[in-house]
């Protein structure tokens, strides 16, 4: 259910004094509420104890993956009472990150020297990300890195080489509400790269940064149109890209220990004797 080894005070260090993390299930009967990770029910590695659930005890369902890459979820109906995600309309809303504010001096940009980066390690012909970067290829360089390029990279090297570069190709592997992951916190902005940004509409992405803080792919009628854009840019305007780090500061929230203990937060607030009877039909949705 949860993984193992969990400190006794996990959730004060995220600012939950009165809330224990725990992946003892012999404490199943007496948890306020219990969560599972969807990847481990997916691949059957971890069970539902439906024989062991107490009357009334909430259970979370928890999932970062898009609807593209989730499955199993029709055996699950009625089980789960509330949802933890990277959907606004979660019971537990759980971002891939954000953007929080500072004060002090922002660092300096990294200095540029190549055009676009692109990490892929699983590269799929059928997936839009690969059809759109066949078209911009001809017209763009894009240095490619990750094991789908046979450059990969090394944990520690991924963020110094992207800062290299002018902008990341900030590509979901799939398009859903709402999914926008590390790919766009961690390795664009995080990095000092600007993100072109493949994935939900415009109006999402600007309901976590300022509208002038990434590139949209659909704010071009094709291809070639978003490549002269980039390679044409000046300066000026390149700088104009982060204005935002004068007052913002990436956050990510990568951690899954620092997710689970955000449904203590929630937990005054969660509706009680709520029940997913359909949670492939919400999720998918």
């Amino acid at each position: 259910m949860l993984p193992p080894e969990l400190p006794g005070d996990t959730c004060a260090r995220y600012g939950m004094t009165h809330c224990r993390l725990s992946a003892n299930r012999s404490l199943l009967a007496s948890a306020d509420a219990v969560v599972f990770h969807h990847r481990e029910l997916e691949t059957r590695r971890s069970r539902l104890p439906l024989a062991q659930r107490p009357r009334g005890q909430p259970w979370v369902w928890a999932s970062m993956e898009s609807p593209s890459h989730t499955h199993g979820l029709g055996r699950l109906r009625g089980v789960f009472n509330w949802v933890l995600s990277y959907r606004r309309d979660s019971d537990i809303f759980v971002p891939y990150g954000c953007l929080e504010a500072h004060s002090g001096p922002s660092p300096p940009l990294p200095a540029k020297s190549g055009v676009a980066a692109w990490v892929i390690s699983n590269f799929q012909e059928r997936q839009q990300r690969a059809r759109l970067y066949r078209q911009l290829a001809p017209h763009l360089r894009v240095d490619v890195f990750g094991r789908a390029s046979g450059r990969p990279l090394c944990a520690n090297c991924l963020l110094p080489t992207v800062a290299r570069y002018r902008f990341y190709l900030s590509f979901e592997n799939s398009q859903h509400r709402d999914y926008i992951t590390e790919k766009f916190w961690r390795n664009a902005l995080a990095a000092g790269a600007v993100p072109v940004v493949l994935g939900p509409p415009r109006a999402t992405y600007e309901a976590f940064v300022p509208p002038d803080a990434f590139v949209h792919v659909d704010d071009f009628g094709s291809a070639r149109e978003l490549a002269a854009f980039l390679t044409g840019m000046n300066e000026s305007r390149y700088r104009h890209f982060f204005t935002w780090r004068d007052r913002l500061r990436v956050r990510q929230l990568a951690d899954w220990r620092e997710r689970f203990c955000a449904i203590c937060a929630r937990y005054p607030h969660l509706p009680r004797g709520q029940v997913y009877e359909d949670l492939e039909g919400w999720f998918q949705a």
